[in-house]
């Protein structure tokens, strides 16, 4: 493996310049590209005004996926292969040496300047090794400054004579300092994570993933490698990457544009079960059990208690004759709606044309001669019509939550042996409120919400769905997220022992049944890419106390003074917090300070009176403001160069329990990229020592 730097100006000899001037030329080539993108003319188009305006879209889509953001390379790899490629492997490289790029360029012929990295011919630079060649001769990686090319680095995978090192430009491109907004991972992906991100379509992937592993990284570049290999399906149905707030959706939200991909919906849970404004909050037990997914039974009877037998007949009045439909036989056609697994509206929009039928048949019984058009106007009849309003009324799924939560009669029917009575009095409302635009919702009350709509109209289904920190949502949350996908497939990321809510995920398999996935397949993520082997080793030892089955992460990064750990005397710790961002903060990148949410006010204030400017998460960092103020609960997802962690103590006692607490501890341990400082004046938790 070798290193090079600018050692001559004459680029024929220096290697470093050709690829310099590479750049340039593929630079040049993109901007063409969006040139001729920008000039497009569809005014002489055949067709409506609509398809000008899809036209017109498209393009304005494709233009802006050709922007040159000058401080992201345009490529990042380089092959060069033993043997000429052909063009069904490379898609048009027509040759034996590729560049490895976010995109696709081509020059004025047409001919490829770079290979997309979803491209086939691109796999091979992620998975090919010494072991497995794949028909390559040198991978080259190149070191960026900005968007300066600066250096180059070879591996000779077909030289047996070659020792193996590792890399230090891939080791560079890890460690490069957190500042802005989450980066794309393109230039440094590995294997494993490679066959995540390129697996099928079909299947739904569930990554289990310690901390610093990529999983996040993996599930983003997943999406962007689907929207390139499948890209009119899923252009029609819609691919959507769900986060657990709205500051880590911050965080991530350039990742895919810098991929070319504008078009993915970002969403949180709560984002997606809308339907009601909440403005309470549940206590830990209430929302337990009402995420809990025996609810969804509970509901399913409630949205069904309204249907009722007729006891008398229905008489229709078409000209000069009366058509009388018995009850038993009105009761035969409610019965067997009520028998069949359909949605509650669909079924309610079937029974008119149900009974006009009857009707029908009876017509030409009598000797009529009835077509559809007869049927559809007794299906709009006035008596047809109060039958299924008194037998088949119309649910509202606000107004049926909003009673079954207020009215503890009817809560106790439609709960009788699937809840308790206690379950059943800690989830009704004390004061109901007179409405339901005033009642008291909780974010656990809009997931029921968002179940009762669907058990009344179907919820439209997504192509593909990413779902971010998993572990955290309740089996009913799960419910409303497989609804986005019950045609469509999911990539599941999450980390067992990061689950920091009351009712968090206890196994995968257990989650992927609720989210109607049986049987998809997990994949385990264990070698840390960020964070340092130093502080993760450390964090670990969590792991007996908050997840005994899972196996400590390791890491590639073993630096040795990534740790440090303060002891502060009682009223000094504030003092010391300061202290350690000051240090920080005098080192290149990113700083974090974390601390139990109760804190936050105090070091708040702290932090106006020494003159430190701080940032709230999913505020994007700047070169003149690198220090973010975190409260422990939003940790989860975010990364900074350096983090500052305030009274660990504080941030176990913050919790519900002493399981999520320790939980919530080890998502804050583990936020450091470069380095990691405790600070404390009580003791830290036992299972640290």
């Amino acid at each position: 493996m070798q290193s090079a730097a600018p050692t001559t100006t004459d680029p024929a000899a220096d290697p470093l310049q050709r690829e310099r001037d590479h750049l340039a030329d593929s630079r040049a080539a993109l901007r063409a590209m969006r040139e001729d993108a920008e000039q497009l003319d569809i005014s002489d188009v055949a067709g409506t005004w609509v398809t000008q305006q899809v036209l017109h879209d498209q393009i304005q889509r494709r233009i802006a996926a050709l922007a040159d953001l000058l401080h992201t390379p345009l490529f990042f790899g380089r092959l060069d292969f033993l043997h000429t490629i052909g063009e069904d492997v490379s898609e048009g490289a027509g040759g034996d040496r590729v560049y490895i790029g976010r995109r696709h360029v081509h020059d004025a012929g047409g001919d490829p300047m770079v290979i997309d990295w979803r491209a086939p011919v691109s796999q091979t630079f992620y998975q090919a090794s010494r072991k497995e060649p794949m028909d390559i001769a040198k991978r080259r990686r190149f070191g960026y400054t900005g968007g300066e090319l600066t250096a180059y680095e070879d591996e000779n995978l077909s030289d047996p004579a070659e020792q193996a090192t590792s890399s230090a430009l891939l080791a560079a491109e890890i460690e490069k300092p957190r500042v802005g907004p989450m980066r794309d991972i393109v230039a440094t992906i590995q294997p494993e994570q490679d066959e995540i991100v390129r697996a099928d379509l079909g299947g739904t992937v569930c990554v289990q993933g310690a901390p610093g592993t990529g999983k996040t990284a993996v599930g983003l570049h997943r999406v962007a490698y689907l929207l390139y290999a499948h890209r009119e399906r899923l252009a029609k149905a819609g691919t959507l990457v769900i986060g657990p707030n709205s500051s880590f959706l911050s965080y991530i939200e350039q990742v895919l544009p810098a991929l070319g991909e504008l078009e993915v919906a970002q969403s949180t849970v709560q984002e997606l079960v809308a339907h009601v404004e909440v403005r309470a909050a549940d206590s830990a037990e209430a929302a337990r059990i009402k995420g809990d997914a025996r609810l969804a039974e509970v509901l399913r009877r409630a949205v069904r208690d309204g249907i009722t037998l007729p006891t008398e007949p229905c008489v229709v009045v078409r000209g000069s004759r009366r058509w009388r439909v018995p009850a038993h036989e009105l009761v035969e056609i409610i019965e067997e709606l009520r028998g069949r697994d359909i949605r509650y509206g669909a079924a309610m929009a079937a029974l008119p044309q149900r009974i006009a039928h009857t009707v029908l048949l009876k017509m030409e019984q009598g000797g009529e001669a009835p077509d559809d058009r007869v049927q559809d106007a007794v299906a709009r009849s006035r008596e047809v019509k109060a039958v299924v309003k008194a037998c088949w009324p119309a649910v509202d799924p606000a107004k049926l939550v909003f009673r079954l939560l207020g009215d503890p009669e009817f809560l106790a029917r439609c709960a009788e042996g699937v809840l308790t009575p206690e379950e059943q009095a800690a989830i009704a409302w004390p004061k109901p409120g007179r409405s339901v635009r005033t009642a008291p919702w909780t974010a656990a009350d809009a997931v029921l919400v968002d179940e009762a709509a669907d058990l009344v109209e179907r919820t439209h289904s997504l192509g593909h769905v990413v779902l971010d920190e998993a572990q955290d949502l309740s089996p009913m949350q799960y419910r409303a997220v497989g609804r986005r996908c019950t045609t469509g497939s999911a990539t599941v990321l999450g980390d067992l022992a990061q689950g920091t809510t009351p009712w968090a995920t206890a196994s995968w398999p257990e989650a992927l049944r609720h989210l109607g996935k049986d049987g998809a397949h997990v994949e385990e993520l264990t070698t840390g890419f960020r964070v340092p082997e130093q502080v993760i080793s450390y964090a670990s030892r969590l792991l007996p106390a908050i997840a005994p089955g899972l196996a400590p992460a390791t890491s590639i990064r073993t630096g040795q003074d990534a740790l440090t750990i303060r002891r502060a005397e009682p009223g000094e710790l504030t003092e010391g917090v300061l202290l350690a961002c000051r240090e920080a903060l005098e080192r290149e990148g990113s700083t974090g300070l974390i601390a139990a949410d109760a804190r936050l006010p105090e070091l708040a204030a702290a932090l106006d009176r020494a003159g430190l400017a701080y940032l709230t998460p999913g505020t994007e960092t700047t070169a003149e403001a690198r220090l973010t103020l975190v409260p422990a609960s939003l940790a989860k997802g975010l990364e900074y160069d350096y983090v500052v962690l305030d009274e660990p103590a504080a941030v176990v006692a913050g919790e519900p329990d002493r399981r999520t607490g320790l939980r919530r501890l080890y998502v804050a341990l583990t936020r450091a990229v470069s380095g990691l400082t405790v600070l404390h004046a009580e003791p830290l938790p036992a299972e640290l020592d």
